[in-house]
This record gives structure tokens, C-alpha cells and sequence, in this order.
């Protein structure tokens, strides 16, 4: 995606002080450190202005990326996703329409081949127990692997997909992506489980993210970045023809999750 960084600084600023900038950002877009492609932290090192990423989004993910101005604001909050204290939340567009209204995926994840992020167990050995899907430790592939459960609601249904927000509580990487596809329920778009191209975007959208933030008063930091037109719609169908009455509902569900791990 072309684009300079006053221009994107400019039309996808959520909110701005002294320490921190949150930005809505395009899909197509790095944050920082993805090879061979300009990114939002170099984009804005050429024209002087030093950023820290406080947390990364993928490339193919629209939405919500906080970015810090001060080294001190930096290390404050990076702790927090360090702690898991921080409150994440998303939306994405599924392929079926077979999800519960609330559910829980408790799947280890691992490296494979070409640092390839996937279960860490045979995908045959997944189980589903009521609205959660786990798999036995006795299944679990030799090597490393990474405790990671991603909450989710469902907030809508067509004839063929599902749109639903979600709560990593941990923060793997690719873990909402892999967890969702290795349960039969890929994010429409995306590239590691979806080649043909069909999509012109991953429909996956970073959506609130709360932080404490000692410097504001209050001392919270609520962010929340509303996808844009291109995620409601695949193939030039809506897929909610109510955005923001959705959103209202994500809202709802998101606050006081039941736990259902157990």
C-alpha cells in the first residue's frame, strides 16, 4: 500500500498526547520489522520522528496500533502485554456458521517448519467439550509449545459466514488467526490458510485495548479503532447491514465474559 506517513498519520490518528500516538491503521500495512516492506516506524524515522511499538499487529490486520513517543511511557506499557494485563479485543469475519454464541479455543501452539505457527498437536486430536476445543496432553507433539486461549462471541451470521469479537487472553503470534482456521473456521482473507487470492483483504480487525497509563488523568488509556467499509464487506455483500449497532453489541459481550474454560 502506498501511502506517506503525514498523510497516514493524519487521517488514522485515534488519539495523540505527549508519550503515546494509537493510530487506526489500513490493512496492508506493517507495523514494524516485516522484511522487505516500508513500515509505519521507518516511515515515520525518515521524517524525524522516533516511534516504539508498543505492541504488533499483523501486516494483513486493520485496526488499532499504539505506539509510543517516550521511552518511559514505552516500557510501562509493554509491561502490562508482558503481564497479560493489558485488555485486547477483535473483530473478524469466518468462513461457516457452525460457532456458539460464546466459546473458548484452548490450544497449545508451536513452531514448525519455516517458522510456521500452528497446534501443537495432531489436528484429528482436537477435541471440542461443550463451547470449548481442546486437545488431550497426551497429544501434545514433542518439543516447545505455548499455552494460548482466545475467548470469543458471536455477533452475527449470514448463509455462509460468521462475524465474531474476540479476546486473546494470551498474545501468541498469529494465535486468533491459527486457533480460528484450526477449528474449521478461517478468517476470510488470509493468506496463511487461503492462497487463491480470492479476498482483497483479512478480514481481522484490531478493535479496543485498555492500558493503564500513569501519565493521563485518569490514569487508563481506552482506545477503540472502528473497522472501516472494506472489513463489512466480502464480495461486495455486506455482511451486517447495522456497524455500529453491532458494534454496540460487541460491546455488551465483551464486558464480564463468562468464563467457560472449565
Amino acid at each position: 500500500m502506498e501511502t506517506s506517513w503525514p498523510e497516514l498519520r493524519t487521517q488514522c490518528l485515534i488519539t495523540e498526547d505527549d508519550a503515546v500516538l494509537a493510530l487506526n491503521k489500513p490493512a496492508g500495512i506493517s507495523v514494524t520489522g516485516e522484511r522487505h516492506d516500508t513500515d509505519i516506524v521507518e516511515m515515520a524515522a525518515a521524517l524525524g520522528e522516533t516511534l516504539y511499538p508498543v505492541h504488533r499487529i499483523d501486516k494483513v490486520t486493520s485496526g488499532l496500533v499504539l505506539l509510543a513517543k517516550q521511552l518511559p511511557a514505552h516500557g510501562e506499557l509493554t509491561r502490562q502485554f508482558n503481564k497479560r494485563t493489558a485488555a485486547k479485543a477483535y473483530l473478524a469475519v469466518v468462513v461457516g456458521t457452525e460457532l456458539p454464541e460464546r466459546g473458548v479455543i484452548d490450544l497449545p501452539l508451536s513452531v514448525g517448519r519455516k517458522n510456521r505457527v500452528r497446534i501443537a498437536a495432531p489436528r484429528e486430536s482436537i477435541a471440542r467439550d461443550g463451547d470449548a476445543w481442546r486437545v488431550d496432553e497426551r497429544d501434545l507433539l514433542a518439543g516447545k509449545n505455548y499455552p494460548s486461549i482466545t475467548e470469543f462471541a458471536t455477533l452475527a451470521r449470514t448463509q455462509t459466514h460468521t462475524v465474531l469479537a474476540l479476546r486473546p487472553i494470551t498474545g501468541r503470534r498469529h494465535q486468533i488467526r491459527v486457533h480460528l482456521a484450526w477449528i474449521g473456521h478461517a478468517i476470510v482473507g488470509d493468506p496463511l490458510f487461503d492462497r487463491s487470492g480470492a479476498y482483497p483483504r483479512t478480514h481481522l480487525h484490531s478493535w479496543r485495548l485498555g492500558l493503564e497509563a500513569s501519565w493521563r488523568d485518569p490514569a487508563v488509556l481506552d482506545l477503540e479503532a472502528h473497522p472501516g467499509a472494506d472489513f463489512w464487506n466480502i464480495d461486495g455483500v455486506p455482511v451486517n447491514d447495522a456497524p455500529e449497532q453491532l458494534l454496540s453489541k460487541a460491546s455488551e459481550l465483551m464486558t464480564g465474559v463468562t468464563d467457560i474454560r472449565h
